[in-house]
């Protein structure tokens, strides 16, 4: 799915809502910053297998988005800190019920598909 897509007034509320969080990392990023605000670093921690480059991609992209702030301390070295935006902390609770049914789903599912 394309950004462009999350900015499109043609399409329908859900898909517009998808495209926003659309990737592997942006859930899982809306989820660490719920409890408060990160370094990228720490994030990167939280989160094995994330590059810094797409790291930075994401939090860009939330940023302009409106979902997340960065803030940048002027100390030495530079301190960079994002945290969620009243609207990201909307979106992250309008997605707590789909976690809650994804959940739900895993249960059912026959414990040797989740092992494949």
């Amino acid at each position: 799915m394309t950004r462009s897509r999350a900015q499109d007034p043609n399409v329908c509320g859900v898909t517009a809502a998808i495209a926003v969080i659309d990737g592997k990392w942006k859930t899982a990023l809306l989820w660490l910053l719920e409890d408060g605000a990160h370094r990228p670093g720490e994030l990167r921690r939280k989160l094995p297998g994330l590059s810094e480059k797409v790291l930075t991609q994401a939090l860009r992209e939330m940023e302009t988005d409106g979902l997340v702030h960065r803030e940048v301390h002027d100390e030495l070295p530079l301190k960079t800190v994002y945290s969620l935006t009243p609207f990201g902390r909307e979106l992250s609770d309008a997605l707590a019920p789909l976690s809650d049914w994804g959940h739900r789903r895993l249960e059912r599912l026959p414990k040797d598909r989740l092992a494949s």
